[in-house]
């Protein structure tokens, strides 16, 4: 029989993305969603599951479910018999974190507290985390490794990323049965090969590569680039981008990883490589063979100047490491953009 793996948020950007990989992997995913990010297509399922199932030629098992609902999630789990969880749910918008921190406090910490009571009740105690690099603040030294310090986040996002993994890593050191690996993203962008799912913010974007595809598509007029007197090549901000399809094979290590033992561990999924905005541009310019008109903005409150991986622990110790280049994943961005260019809305 194959494991049945419980995905939260798995409607969204990255978890659609580990659906498949899941599936490829032999398990068996069962994804809940509650639709405040995700597109609602036919038959009750969202958008990006419905060609999910098309891309793996099988059903997929979902669920609307909202993980402040304990009484939906309790009923779950009597339903199902997972043997790990795959934890992506949660509000992710790092401004609108600013504005309604009491919101990301109680849809991501409650949220996720309620998930971790229902597992540990129905003796479900295998979690890998959807963390974010975001928990390393303004980095102390460069590449950063896991044991950079933690908790210097800017914004209340953040905050609740690196509260999670506390809340984690107690809960693994209380109970000696549960096992739990907290996976810290960097810059995740790209799209599946098939160009049928990827990246859909609703609204305006608020990270740089949807927002560079919607100029090159035409839905925007031009790019803000917040600041160009950073201390970096060209003056604009360094990240580190990683393949989206790279990432999801990330939690497939983990998962695996997971069967071998309890505890807590950390592990950074990133390239160990960092591109400033302006060569994201020129390298989504080459990709779609369209101009990315752009302005200079003044600075956003909270950006830090650059940011980038040191993956080898995850190399040595999951034996996963980043294999798509950033002209793989610009051109995987512009087909999925070119061939939705209102994501999966039917309109703009």
């Amino acid at each position: 029989m194959a494991e049945k793996v419980l995905v939260t948020g798995g409607a969204g950007y990255i978890g659609s993305h580990c659906v498949i990989e899941l599936i490829e992997a032999g398990y068996e995913p069962v994804v809940i969603d509650n639709f405040h990010n995700a597109i609602r297509g036919t038959n009750g399922l969202p958008e990006s599951l419905l060609r999910v199932q098309d891309i793996v030629g099988k059903k997929i098992e979902f669920e609307e479910v909202d993980l402040l609902d304990q009484a939906a999630l309790n009923s779950l789990f009597d339903k199902y018999k997972f043997s790990a969880v795959m934890h992506f749910a949660g509000m992710k918008a790092v401004g609108e974190s600013v504005q309604k921190p009491l919101l990301y406090y109680k849809v991501n910490l409650t949220g996720t507290i309620q998930l971790l009571e229902v597992m540990n009740s129905h003796g479900v105690k295998k979690i890998v985390f959807s963390s974010s690099a975001t928990v390393y603040g303004d980095p102390e030294y460069l590449p950063i490794d896991e044991k950079h310090p933690v908790g210097g986040c800017t914004n209340p996002y953040g905050k609740t990323k690196y509260f999670i993994e506390e809340m984690i890593q107690d809960l693994c050191k209380a109970e000696g049965d549960w096992g739990a690996i907290l996976l810290r993203y960097f810059n995740p962008i790209g799209a599946h090969v098939s160009g049928r799912i990827g990246e859909d913010p609703q609204g305006i974007p608020n990270n740089l590569m949807p927002y560079v595809s919607q100029v090159a598509v035409g839905r925007r007029e031009y790019l803000n680039v917040f600041g160009n007197d950073y201390n970096t090549p060209d003056g604009t901000g360094v990240r580190d981008y990683i393949h989206i399809v790279d990432l999801a094979r990330g939690h497939i290590a983990a998962l695996k990883k997971l069967n071998a033992g309890s505890g807590c561990k950390v592990y950074n999924l990133g390239t160990g490589v960092g591109y400033s905005v302006l060569q994201m541009v020129a390298a989504m310019e080459k990709a779609s063979g369209k101009k990315v008109s752009y302005k200079i903005a003044p600075r956003r409150e909270g950006d830090i100047a650059t940011c980038y991986a040191d993956p080898a622990v995850a190399a040595a110790e999951l034996g996963w490491k980043a294999e798509y280049d950033l002209d793989r994943m610009c051109e995987d961005l512009w087909r999925w953009q070119s061939m939705n260019p209102t994501g999966f809305s039917k309109d703009s």
